[in-house]
């Protein structure tokens, strides 16, 4: 049996050691904390096209020095709002913002900017100037025109085809459909059967592909503003055994590469999601240390067009290094 001097020794022996975490613990926290904040706010962390953005934003801005908050409005303007302040309150750094509507989220951009707070907006534009510090955006126009343009080549410029809709309040999804129809409506063997919004998402898209193929037995392909509704619209296709039926879709997303690759997809357009986020936050960097970006508020750039031929050169949302 130990001696109570040598216990007391080694209780010493134990506690030392625990004491020294508790306080590199707690030093690490302080540390954390002392970093500038930057708020990422996107519409939603279950999109795959919306979390590649966050994650590229985050990524760069730990990086660059800072630390992050990350959430999502759901393309819900009062929750947006909410976030918003929250940023305000926490005194951030810099908002990076993927905003849910054109015109419902001035007020909040505003807001922020009057609280010394800059923004810098991603993927989705307002129709304001002056307010955000960037608008960095795909050019959506030009790269539904491009889709377009491959979708009736597949097609031999004749045929049935129908379209998949994003939530039609969304600017990206009007700009894309109007790009579509810029090239398709000119073409006059190609007749246009159906048209529905699928809001986005895969299994709206399957439901609703499925009443297409149910009406319409002659139909050609199937042109869709997101990879999302897209991957939705193939599935539907596969599950009624309705083979030669060319779907195209827009985003670039991993899961409509590897389709492309299996020949279930036809083609998309890479909205290219990480790099305008990681120009955000370069942006954002630059302009807290120099007090300007260097850049034009709004800056909008090209898509690529991605088809099976090109395939391997795109990944995540992004063209891939050579």
């Amino acid at each position: 049996m130990r001696s109570v001097a040598a216990r007391r020794l080694a209780l010493r022996t134990i506690v030392l050691p625990l004491g020294i975490v508790v306080c590199c613990l707690t030093g690490c926290h302080r540390a954390q904390l002392s970093r500038p904040l930057v708020a990422i706010i996107i519409p939603s962390e279950d999109n795959p096209f919306f979390k590649a953005e966050a994650d590229a934003a985050a990524a760069r801005a730990v990086a660059l020095g800072y630390r992050v908050r990350v959430d999502s409005h759901n393309d819900d303007a009062y929750q947006q709002d909410n976030l918003v302040d929250a940023a305000i309150a926490s005194d951030a750094a810099a908002i990076v913002i993927d905003n849910a509507g054109s015109d419902a989220s001035i007020a909040a951009v505003r807001r922020a900017t009057k609280a010394g707070i800059p923004c810098f907006l991603i993927d989705r534009p307002i129709d304001a100037n002056g307010i955000a510090r960037a608008q960095i955006i795909a050019n959506n126009l030009q790269g539904a025109h491009i889709v377009a343009a491959e979708f009736a080549r597949l097609l031999g410029s004749t045929g049935n085809y129908a379209e998949l809709l994003g939530i039609e309040s969304d600017n990206n999804a009007q700009i894309r459909t109007k790009g579509f129809h810029d090239v398709l409506d000119r073409i006059p063997g190609l007749k246009l059967v159906s048209a529905q919004s699928a809001n986005w998402s895969q299994s709206e898209a399957f439901e609703k592909t499925e009443i297409i193929l149910q009406a319409n037995p002659n139909l050609n392909g199937i042109i869709a503003g997101n990879d999302t509704m897209a991957l939705g619209a193939a599935a539907a296709v596969k599950g009624a055994h309705r083979a030669g039926i060319i779907i195209v879709g827009f985003d670039g997303s991993p899961d409509a590469i590897a389709a492309i690759k299996r020949g279930e997809m036809q083609a998309t357009a890479l909205q290219p999601a990480v790099m305008i986020a990681q120009m955000a936050v370069d942006e954002l960097d630059r302009f807290r240390k120099t007090g300007a970006t260097g850049e034009p508020e709004r800056q909008i750039i090209p898509c690529d067009l991605i088809t099976k031929e090109n395939a391997d050169q795109f990944g995540n949302f992004e063209r891939l290094k050579k």
